[in-house]
């Protein structure tokens, strides 16, 4: 089934929620720990901003001094002037133009509406789109070696139920090399048997619900400790879950006509020459 690719020209910047912890000063003015995970976020995509605690603290200083030093820089640019250079004016007004581009297009994409005939009659339509296969639900601690991945499943394989899930996510926390899951307790949610590399999706799938791996499942990656956490068949999705989804496809498909409408009526109008 198609998913759902929202526009990057609409992505618009969301801001790092956290406590504003203050990291350090120059000269007065604060580094937060939000500028921190913000320059992290870029250098590194996918990092999230709850993975900054778990950072070495030599770590976190070498970006603490990059801010430092980026502000000083930026003190010292303004002190000369360079709001004033040309090239800053028309860096500023490209930013400008893109930004209004930006809220112009998601200001038309929120006015597109979609009923709920039109959607209804869209997955009546397309139900073989819809076909899901089994999944499973599982939560992994990644280790690089055989008899460290052997140790954690000794700590864990006496434990049962909510315990066996307390103790678990806390392992993955803290000794996961995958930080990515580390970060939400080696959760990796629902997934089929093809999203993932083939040794760990056939133990995956051969586990019980509940049922940790007996022994260290290796991949190109290193050693998994896997916990299946839940399964479910091959089945349809139903109108309700698919109702979201196909509800902002229609929605672009009938913003991307809008766009192409509106060009087309404003390349009319205008002069166009090629160069």
């Amino acid at each position: 089934m198609k998913k759902f690719l929202f526009p990057t020209f609409l992505s618009l910047a969301t801001a790092l929620s956290l406590n504003a912890a203050v990291m350090a000063t120059v000269d007065g003015e604060s580094i937060e720990d939000s500028e921190v995970a913000a320059l992290l976020s870029a250098a590194m995509p996918g990092f999230d901003a709850s993975q900054l605690s778990q950072l070495p603290a030599d770590g976190k200083k070498r970006v603490v001094d990059d801010l430092i030093n980026r502000k000083l820089l930026l003190k010292d640019a303004k002190a000369t002037g360079i709001e004033k250079d040309p090239e800053f004016t028309k860096a500023m007004q490209n930013v400008r133009d893109s930004i209004a581009l930006d809220v112009y297009m998601k200001k038309m994409f929120d006015g597109i509406k979609v009923s709920d005939a039109e959607i209804k009659d869209f997955y009546n339509k397309n139900k073989e789109n819809f076909s899901q296969p089994a999944q499973a639900r599982a939560r992994h601690i990644l280790l690089g070696d055989e008899k460290e991945a052997g140790a954690v499943i000794a700590e864990l394989k006496k434990l049962k139920g909510d315990a066996l899930t307390k103790k678990f996510a806390e392992l993955a926390s803290a000794k996961s090399i995958d930080k990515g899951s580390a970060a939400h307790g080696g959760e990796l949610g629902w997934f089929g048997q093809s999203q993932m590399v083939k040794p760990f999706a056939d133990a995956a799938f051969a586990l019980k619900k509940g049922e940790i791996s007996a022994k260290p499942v290796q991949t190109q990656f290193g050693y998994h400790v896997i916990l299946k956490e839940d399964s479910r068949p091959a089945g349809t999705v139903s109108f309700d879950q698919a109702k979201g989804q196909i509800e902002q496809n229609l929605k672009l498909e009938k913003f991307q006509g809008q766009i192409r409408q509106k060009t087309d009526a404003l390349r009319s109008k205008s002069k166009i020459e090629y160069k």
